[in-house]
């Protein structure tokens, strides 16, 4: 796997597209994480068009003078790029047909940065192909507080070709990316991997927690032992503190999506008979979480069942 900025891809002399300005991109989907992404976009000076299945979460881009486009073929067609953020396979499909995939021009590139299925990734390669458009997964790592910091770690795949071209729209939403391999599916594959390693590390951290809480240490100066040495870790650091202090909102990612997110490990494991106990754990234990804690709330709340199973409030 090899780790680099962007703009060194190919080598820091090539850059046709930069030598003929800013991409045209169309931006669908602006939550959380899809509105801070679109608007580094913009200020990196690309042309958006934006649009949201709500209309009214496109005000604040709308009041910056960004073209907001009230059906989904009017913010892809005529487009060099389409970027799509969205939660999961069933809002990703709805775009696709809702008019994306008639509309996007043939050479145009759809790029991908939702956590979806494998499934849904190998979908998206046939009907593109079909229609020759160009597909690449590009997934990102990352909290909201990142993309509207322009922090968030890009993880893509595709063809190269195609990988050079979207190259100033990737490295406008992010501070560096990483090309994983040629075919988009393993991008995919490597943020649902990521997406585990972390809900391992916060189930793992809400079991250690409750341990120490039964003892009487206090979780708080644990926790900022832990990763002020061993555990310095962004992960460790951030969700650690949530753990320690209970701390389950404001969300950065709502539970139900750390559950899809479970269903998504155990299916790619399934696909490629690689058993993942760990991930049936973490399903189970999301499930739990959700039926006594509710969907409104970050998914670090994995940690407070270990928490309750102890006796500790």
């Amino acid at each position: 796997m090899q780790r680099m900025s962007i703009s060194n891809l190919l080598g820091g002399w090539f850059h046709p597209f930069r030598r003929r300005g800013h991409l045209k991109v169309g931006f669908l989907g602006l939550g959380n994480m899809g509105e801070p992404m679109a608007a580094n976009l913009i200020a990196a000076g690309h042309q958006v068009t934006v649009w949201n299945r709500t209309a009214a979460k496109a005000e604040p881009l709308k009041e910056r003078g960004v073209k907001v486009a009230t059906e989904i073929k009017d913010a892809v067609q005529n487009q060099d790029v389409v970027c799509t953020m969205v939660a999961d396979d069933h809002a990703l499909r709805t775009i696709l047909e809702g008019g994306l995939l008639e509309a996007l021009p043939k050479g145009a590139v759809h790029v991908s940065h939702s956590t979806v299925s494998v499934a849904m990734a190998e979908e998206l390669k046939r009907e593109h192909g079909k229609r020759g458009q160009a597909f690449i997964s590009a997934p990102v790592f990352g909290r909201p507080e990142a993309a509207q910091a322009k922090k968030l770690f890009v993880v893509v795949s595709g063809d190269p070709a195609v990988i050079e071209k979207v190259k100033p729209v990737l490295d406008a939403i992010g501070q560096g990316v990483t090309v994983i391999g040629n075919d988009p599916v393993q991008a995919n594959v490597a943020k649902i991997s990521g997406n585990f390693l972390i809900a391992a590390a916060m189930e793992a951290m809400g079991e250690a927690v409750a341990l120490v809480g039964r003892y009487g240490v206090d979780p708080v100066q644990y926790m900022e032992f832990l990763t002020s040495t061993l555990f310095a870790a962004p992960v460790y650091k951030n969700y650690g503190m949530k753990i320690a202090k209970q701390e389950y909102v404001p969300v950065g990612f709502k539970a139900p999506l750390g559950l899809k997110d479970a269903k998504l490990m155990i299916a790619a494991g399934e696909g490629k008979y690689v058993p993942l106990p760990l991930a049936s754990l973490i399903h189970d234990q999301m499930i739990t979480a959700i039926a006594h804690f509710g969907e409104d709330v970050d998914w670090s709340v994995i940690a407070k069942v270990s928490a309750e199973h102890a006796g500790l409030k």
